[in-house]
């Protein structure tokens, strides 16, 4: 793989791993229309630090509450009588915890299906269509008014409902961020809970997908001289992902921009649909 190749789709994969677009279908595209061969088992390494780069922008942007959440969970755990809550109440932090875990629950479900879930990445049209579904979310998303809902508030049920649309969002198209925040906003989540709900949930299903891949690389042999490649391409994916982050939190904020999204992903739908007919 090339430089200008491992640059170009680290850049794809940072603009579109957390805007509501999916990374996954815009990589897959890119992958069949122009037949690119970077997700062949050769590069799977490549795909393992793509998502590992667009993780890194994650714990840069939330890092206060990626440690606040360590340190007081590990102080609940140890009995530390200073990480307990107001009347006996969890810390926030430790309750966002636990509604993680709870969240990440529902992609148990979807793990004897990964194998038919990644062979949709060659169907074109099938990817389209998901764009297009997107599109839709994104655009109920703007008609949402906001609620109330936080880590304080929240419910296991929120949590597992959205837990499931992460889970529905595997597959090829559909976006994640997209779809869990609009989920969430119709729980009564607040907008920037919404957010910072949606992308503090996919950091241990990111972990958990790049293990499974890493450990594919390696059964699959790595060509060590595609490395270079592979880490400027993580670099750039790391960086644009994290500037990416601070505009998708504006927008959501904002309220009805982040919802105008969803005309792009119906013109790409749609303009994907046309050119696989032709290709």
């Amino acid at each position: 793989m090339s430089i200008l190749m491992a640059a170009f789709l680290g850049l794809v994969q940072g603009l579109t791993e957390f805007l509501p677009v999916s990374s996954s279908g815009h990589l897959s595209i890119f992958q069949n229309l122009f037949k690119l061969d970077y997700a062949e088992s050769e590069h799977l390494l490549f795909d393992v630090m793509l998502h590992l780069g667009t993780l890194a922008a994650v714990f840069v942007f939330y890092w206060k509450d990626i440690r606040a959440m360590v340190k007081d969970t590990v102080g609940f755990i140890a009995g530390n009588t200073n990480d307990a809550g107001e009347q006996g109440r969890f810390k926030p932090s430790v309750r966002m915890v636990f509604l993680i875990i709870v969240a990440t629950l529902p992609l148990v479900v979807v793990l004897p299906f990964t194998d038919a879930i990644e062979s949709l990445a060659g169907n074109t049209p099938f990817i389209s269509f998901a764009l297009i579904v997107t599109g839709l979310l994104v655009y109920i998303s703007g008609k949402l008014s906001e609620g109330r809902k936080n880590e304080k508030t929240s419910t296991i049920v929120d949590a597992v409902i959205v837990g499931a649309a992460q889970a529905v969002a595997t597959i090829p198209g559909l976006s994640r961020s997209g779809t869990t925040i609009t989920v969430g906003l119709s729980r009564g989540f607040k907008r920037e809970f919404a957010v910072r709900f949606s992308f503090l949930m996919s950091i241990p299903a990111i972990l958990g997908s790049a293990l499974v891949t890493f450990i594919k690389a390696i059964r699959s042999g790595i060509v060590w001289a595609n490395v270079p490649a592979y880490l400027v391409g993580t670099v750039i994916a790391a960086v644009v992902g994290y500037f990416c982050l601070v505009l998708l939190k504006k927008l959501v904020l904002s309220g009805d921009a982040f919802s105008k999204f969803a005309y792009y992903c119906w013109g790409a739908g749609i303009l994907s649909l046309i050119i696989s007919l032709f290709v």
